[in-house]
């Protein structure tokens, strides 16, 4: 009998996963279908000069597709997963299409230091947006007059530690109508060096994302502005096409921000990284005792080594009020250490409800938001 049974389960089993299989392909069929419509989408957007992310209609689709997955009985949570990981396919495979170009007449783009992955980034976006892009690095100054000869936009992106010097000592005899714009993540300074060395239009720009990015769908790029800015609308109006958004700040209150965002946030992850070493940790005896929120953390720590020390020396060096931010953090990380050692259980629960209450709704945004990137870390570790 129980023989019987475990057969009969087999055969069960075996004929639900021969459905599920059969699903499975009708899945992969559907994909590939809305993967060709939604390329039909970025070939219409591209030839009318629409930006590929657009925020408010993303928004609805997914507030529909979820109020539909609840009536069908279908976790909301999971057709949003599975449809924000389809975009952001298409927004990889979008930029293949290209880009309209905004100024027709705008003559070639020099990207100085255009050999560095963020150079290579931005040329590469530029040149599917149909411009012709030199590149000047620091083997072609002997070059330089003929390559700027023209130009009607150069960008600076080189090492933070030279690139007012750079500026100041080979930028001062662009063309008249050039843009003269840089990608440094700090802005007060070049800024300066640019509006004293060329009297043209100038802007600063900050990337807030790494050359590593697949799309700039969703990224951020901040805008400082210099002189002129009606000469260079089109180059920020080029850059939301390619799907980043465009955040104006003055480039005072954009170094401040950085002394947090940037310059403390590396300088505290460096410090982990060091610690973690120092004690000569076994980092694979810990990702088996990871949570998805440990493990995530590590990861992040772990991206910060696997790039260029240069230039998070730079960051971290070249911003004079970050020694201020982390001085400040490091003051407070003695408090904290010093209740911890005091056994002082109650202020602890006082200091964690205070800080709370600072953070407000956001507090409960950021744990929505942090379930999905929670759960996929899970998934990666089971797999």
């Amino acid at each position: 009998m129980d023989k019987n049974m475990n057969e009969k389960t087999t055969a069960d089993l075996e004929n639900l996963r021969d459905l599920i299989d059969g699903v499975d392909q009708q899945l992969l069929h559907l994909l590939r279908k809305r993967l060709d419509l939604v390329a039909q989408v970025g070939a219409v957007k591209h030839s009318a000069g629409v930006p590929i992310y657009a925020p408010q209609r993303e928004a609805s689709m997914l507030a529909k597709r979820r109020a539909e997955a609840e009536n069908m009985n279908v976790s909301p949570q999971l057709i949003e997963d599975i449809l924000r990981r389809l975009m952001r396919e298409s927004y990889l495979n979008e930029k293949d299409v290209g880009f309209k170009q905004i100024k027709q007449d705008l003559g070639h783009v020099v990207i100085v230091g255009g050999e560095g992955k963020l150079g290579q980034l931005f040329s590469q976006m530029l040149k599917l947006s149909g411009y012709k892009v030199k590149s000047l690095d620091k083997n072609d100054w002997q070059h330089a007059d003929a390559i700027f000869d023209g130009a009607g936009l150069v960008i600076v992106t080189v090492p933070i530690n030279v690139t007012c010097e750079v500026i100041r000592e080979k930028l001062t005899h662009l063309p008249e109508q050039c843009i003269l714009a840089d990608l440094t993540s700090i802005k007060e300074k070049p800024l300066a060096a640019m509006l004293d060395a060329h009297k043209g239009p100038v802007v600063g720009l900050h990337p807030m994302f790494g050359p590593d990015v697949g799309s700039l769908a969703k990224q951020v790029v901040v805008v400082c502005h210099g002189r002129q800015s009606d000469a260079y609308q089109w180059l920020l109006q080029q850059i939301e096409i390619w799907g980043a958004r465009i955040v104006e700040a003055q480039a005072e209150r954009h170094d401040n921000a950085m002394q947090l965002v940037q310059a403390m946030r590396h300088f505290s992850t460096f410090v982990y990284g060091l610690n973690l070493c120092k004690e000569e940790a076994d980092i694979d005896n810990l990702l088996q005792f990871s949570s998805p929120i440990y493990r995530l953390e590590l990861a992040m720590v772990g991206r910060l080594f696997a790039q260029d020390p240069e230039l998070y020396a730079d960051i971290i060096f070249a911003q004079e009020g970050s020694l201020h931010a982390i001085s400040d953090y490091l003051d407070n990380y003695r408090d904290a250490l010093a209740m911890l050692k005091s056994g002082n259980r109650q202020e602890f629960v006082e200091q964690f409800q205070r800080v709370a209450k600072w953070f407000g709704d956001f507090a409960p945004q950021f744990q929505h938001e942090s379930r999905a990137m929670l759960q996929s870390v899970n998934d990666m570790k089971a797999g």
